[in-house]
């Protein structure tokens, strides 16, 4: 990271509150004509059941460094002047912000397009773990950029291991911690 690059990458613990604004804050600028956040909350309802609230679990060294490298990426792709970035740990009621972004570009349109990149990042690549605690239960939670990202990997026209191969996915309808199944064809099995 260049040393004129400003960024704030935090994991707060337990006890700790995201103060929305102390990241706007920090990346407001005389120069910048747009700030842009996104403040993700726990909801009190999903799929018909009542959530009391979520928890979440970190490697907080890795998760640390996959979201600097974040703020890299964005930095590489939009003309930016701040970015912070906040998760929470532990538990996160309803109505309470578990992850907050704020970024700072001259221009709008990057930093709408970046924060958007930002958090659709931590989810499918940083290592937290979602736990959404219900009325009647609790269920560990894949994001869905998550399994997009995976499955993503095996795409039809990748090659993988100097093959041409053929990727089938089967949706099941039964929910589990893996919803879809990823079948490799090797060219030479086709039937």
């Amino acid at each position: 990271m260049a040393s004129e690059d400003k960024d704030l990458v935090e994991i707060l613990e337990e006890q700790d509150k995201i103060d929305i604004a102390k990241y706007i804050n920090y990346v407001s600028a005389p120069q910048a004509g747009a700030i842009a956040t996104f403040s993700g909350t726990t909801r009190d309802t999903f799929e018909g059941k009542t959530v009391l609230e979520l928890r979440y679990e970190a490697y907080v060294p890795m998760a640390l460094r996959c979201m600097k490298s974040i703020c890299s990426s964005a930095r590489s792709s939009w003309n930016l002047l701040a970015i912070a970035v906040a998760h929470c740990l532990g538990p996160v009621p309803v109505g309470e912000t578990s992850v907050f972004i704020a970024v700072s570009a001259v221009h709008r349109a990057d930093a709408l397009d970046a924060c958007k990149f930002v958090i659709d990042e931590i989810k499918a690549s940083v290592p937290i773990w979602k736990k959404e605690v219900y009325s009647n239960g609790e269920v560990w939670k894949e994001n869905t950029e998550f399994l997009e990202r995976r499955l993503d990997l095996g795409k039809k026209d990748e090659i993988w291991n100097e093959k041409e191969i053929e990727v089938e996915v089967e949706r099941h309808t039964r929910k589990s911690c893996c919803g879809a199944k990823v079948k490799v064809i090797e060219e030479g099995d086709k039937k």
